[in-house]
C-alpha cells in the first residue's frame, strides 16, 4: 500500500513537471499575414478529443487532479489503439485513424477533463431558477422524454437552427471541423456544424442589448500573438417555454445538458494562442449569472489537419428527425388510448 501511494505521488509529480516544462517553453511566434496579423489560417478539427472520450467534466472522485496518472493515461491510450485497429474504409466503420498518435503528442491527451476552472473540473451549481428551467426543459436529447406533440417539445438543435453557443465551440460526437479564414480587420471561424462566425478585429462596441443572434455579437483583438474574442448579445431563453420564438440553444453539448437555459447576461471570452506550427491552445470562459453561480473555463488543444474536408451540414432540408419523433409519439399515444378503451 505504501509503495502504491509513493508510485502515485511520483506519477503526479512527473505530470506536474511535464506541464510546467511545457508552460515554461519559449513562446511560439506564428507567421504573419500580408497585413501583419498572426496567421491562424487553416483547418483545426477537434474530433480526436471526442473520440478519446475526454470528458467536459472531471469525475468527482478525481477532485482537483487535472491530469491523468500514468496508469490512467495508459488505459486511455489502450482504448485508442483498439479503436485505431478496428478502423476500415467501410461506411459502417466505427474505428479511428491516428487517435493513439494524437494522444501521445497532445497535451490535451493527458487531461482529466476539458473544464479547468473551477479547480475540481466540475460545472458550478445552477441558480435555483435555472435549475427549475433545466428540469422543465424539453428536447429529444433529454433523458426520459418520450412525448413529442409538436416542435415546442424540441429544442433549437432538434429543429436544425443552432447547436447552441458556445456549445458549437466544444467537442461533440461528430462534425468537429473548424476552419479559420482571415482578412484585414476580420477573423472568420467556419464551424462544420451550424454556421460561421465573422469576428471583427479591432472594432469596439457590441450591438444594442435588444439585438440578439444565435452566436451573439463577437469582437476580437490581438493581445500579442493571442487572439481574444469577446461575445455578448446571445439569444436568450430556455427550452421549457411553449413559445418557440423564446427558445435558446443550450450553451453546452450533451444529453444531460441539452435543456440548460441562456440568461440575458451570458458572455464568453475566448483566447486562441498558437503554441506550434500545428497547434492552437484554445481557452473559453463562460459567464451567465442568471444560470451559473460562478463562471467556468474550458481549455484544450486544436490540432491542424488541412486535409480535413468540411462539407455542407444540410440538417434542415427534409428534417425527418422532427417528423419521425412527432409521428412515432402520436402513434404510441393512440395505442395507449386504444388500450385503455379496450378495458
Amino acid at each position: 500500500m505504501r509503495f502504491a501511494r509513493l508510485f502515485a505521488l511520483l506519477s503526479m509529480l512527473m505530470l506536474a513537471s511535464m506541464a510546467a516544462s511545457q508552460e515554461a517553453a519559449p513562446a511560439f511566434h506564428p507567421d504573419r499575414t500580408a497585413w501583419g496579423d498572426p496567421d491562424f489560417r487553416g483547418v483545426w478539427p477537434v474530433q480526436n478529443i471526442n473520440d478519446a472520450r475526454i470528458p467536459l467534466e472531471r469525475p468527482a472522485a478525481m477532485g482537483d487532479r487535472a491530469w491523468l496518472t500514468e496508469e490512467e493515461f495508459a488505459e486511455r491510450l489502450k482504448q485508442a489503439e483498439l479503436s485505431d485497429a478496428s478502423y476500415s474504409d467501410g461506411i459502417d466503420s466505427e474505428g479511428t485513424r491516428g487517435l493513439a498518435d494524437w494522444l501521445r503528442s497532445s497535451r490535451t491527451g493527458h487531461a482529466a477533463s476539458l473544464l479547468v476552472d473551477p479547480p475540481d473540473g466540475r460545472l458550478p451549481p445552477l441558480t435555483r431558477a435555472a435549475q427549475a428551467l433545466h428540469e422543465a426543459g424539453r428536447s429529444s436529447y433529454k433523458e426520459g422524454q418520450t412525448r413529442f406533440e409538436w416542435i415546442t417539445d424540441m429544442d433549437a438543435f432538434d429543429r436544425c437552427i443552432t447547436r447552441g453557443f458556445p456549445a458549437m465551440m466544444l467537442p461533440k460526437p461528430y462534425n468537429n471541423g473548424v476552419r479559420i479564414f482571415q482578412s484585414p480587420g476580420y477573423v472568420v471561424l467556419q464551424l462544420e456544424m451550424f454556421g460561421t462566425r465573422v469576428v471583427p478585429v479591432g472594432q469596439h462596441g457590441h450591438w444594442p442589448d435588444a439585438v440578439r443572434a444565435w452566436n451573439g455579437s463577437s469582437r476580437g483583438r490581438w493581445d500579442g500573438d493571442t487572439l481574444v474574442i469577446e461575445t455578448t448579445n446571445i439569444v436568450t431563453g430556455d427550452s421549457a417555454t411553449t413559445d418557440a420564438a423564446r427558445r435558446a440553444g443550450s450553451p453546452l453539448p450533451g444529453r444531460t445538458l441539452a435543456t440548460l437555459p441562456m440568461g440575458p447576461g451570458a458572455h464568453t471570452l475566448e483566447r486562441l494562442t498558437m503554441t506550434g506550427a500545428d497547434t492552437i491552445a484554445y481557452e473559453l470562459t463562460y459567464t451567465d449569472p442568471e444560470v451559473f453561480t460562478a463562471p467556468w473555463t474550458a481549455a484544450f488543444e486544436w490540432t491542424r489537419d488541412d486535409a480535413y474536408q468540411i462539407y455542407e451540414y444540410a440538417c434542415h432540408e427534409g428534417n425527418g428527425h422532427l417528423r419521425a419523433l412527432i409521428e412515432t409519439s402520436r402513434s404510441l399515444e393512440r395505442e395507449r388510448q386504444a388500450g385503455r378503451g379496450a378495458h
